[in-house]
């Protein structure tokens, strides 16, 4: 298994180094990969802040990514709803992560929006 640094994430999605993005393509498409939580983070962080990708891309692009069967990470049904609520919500996505993780452990935060959403009982 190989775990991956968000700059090949980076690379394979936004394609903006030609070479690099060549040498993501084929590990990530071909190999068995990990995901963390926080490189999935991470990844939202630079792709909405650096390269101003909507809500709605960022959604897109990893849900895709997550959905390739030789793509693993720690609880995919968490992280897909994480990236559901991130689109939705008026929330970061650590937020968003801790928001869906609240269906299954309880959350303790100061944080009003995040216990807001974790209020929500879908």
């Amino acid at each position: 298994m190989i775990r991956l640094d968000s700059n090949y994430i980076l690379r394979y999605l936004v394609n903006d180094d030609k070479d690099m993005a060549n040498i993501a393509q084929e590990i990530i498409e071909n190999k068995n990969i990990y995901i963390a939580n926080e490189v999935l983070a991470e990844v939202v962080y630079v792709l909405n802040g650096v390269y101003k990708a909507s809500k709605e891309k960022i959604f897109l692009d990893l849900s895709e990514l997550i959905s390739f069967e030789n793509i693993y990470a720690s609880n995919k049904a968490i992280v897909q709803k994480a990236l559901e609520l991130y689109k939705d919500k008026n929330l970061d996505f650590v937020d968003c992560l801790l928001c869906a993780y609240s269906k299954i452990d309880e959350i303790l935060t100061f944080d009003k929006k995040l216990n807001k959403c974790i209020e929500v009982k879908e």
